[in-house]
């Protein structure tokens, strides 16, 4: 079988005009620092992705990102710290935010990633993620904990709950909704 991936369309430039029919995800997980929790985080976040129709590619991408920010909060956070992902899903991209109440680093340290010797293993999972996402801040806070920001445009499959909905007007929405056109006073279509 023989299939296309479409970019999410800008709003302007979809079918049909009118205001665009938004999609909105957002999923919070609080979980106990134990390496157990990164496939769980991973799982959760790979199958929303996959319900609205993201591309196998970009879910992937977004995964291993993930997993890797996870990872480091595993192993890097003071013991007992409790971490949390943040997942924000819409019609363009994916935003993961994976917070850890640790110690925190300095941030400044890591410079672009780009500097890191390949044979080193320390930073090859930073440069892992910037390869893998469009964008990776870290916010960092000495004794005040880390946040790993991972941002990502997403690509949707043809048959995706985004693109369903971007090609719908919201006259077929009121109709479906109503079982029948809507027929306003004095616009001719109500005799």
């Amino acid at each position: 079988m023989d299939r296309q991936w479409t970019r999410s369309p800008d709003a302007k430039q979809r079918a049909g005009g009118g205001p665009p029919i938004e999609m909105q995800i957002s999923l919070s997980l609080a979980l106990p620092r134990d390496e157990h929790t990164i496939p769980v985080s991973r799982h959760i976040v790979h199958h929303a992705l996959d319900e609205v129709g993201a591309s196998p590619d970009c879910i992937d991408d977004i995964a291993l990102a993930q997993t890797e920010a996870c990872t480091n909060v595993v192993k890097h956070s003071g013991p007992g710290d409790q971490y949390e992902v943040r997942v924000d899903i819409d019609n363009e991209k994916c935003v993961i935010r994976v917070v850890d109440t640790g110690r925190g680093f300095d941030s400044q340290s890591l410079g672009d990633g780009r500097d890191t010797d390949d044979a080193a293993e320390r930073g090859r999972g930073i440069q892992l993620m910037r390869a893998l996402v469009d964008e990776v801040k870290f916010v960092s806070k000495p004794e005040a904990g880390t946040i790993v920001h991972l941002e990502k445009a997403l690509s949707f499959t043809p048959e995706s709950v985004v693109q369903r909905l971007q090609s719908r007007t919201p006259a077929r929405l009121t109709e479906r909704a109503t079982g029948g056109p809507i027929s306003l006073p004095g616009d001719g279509s109500a005799d």
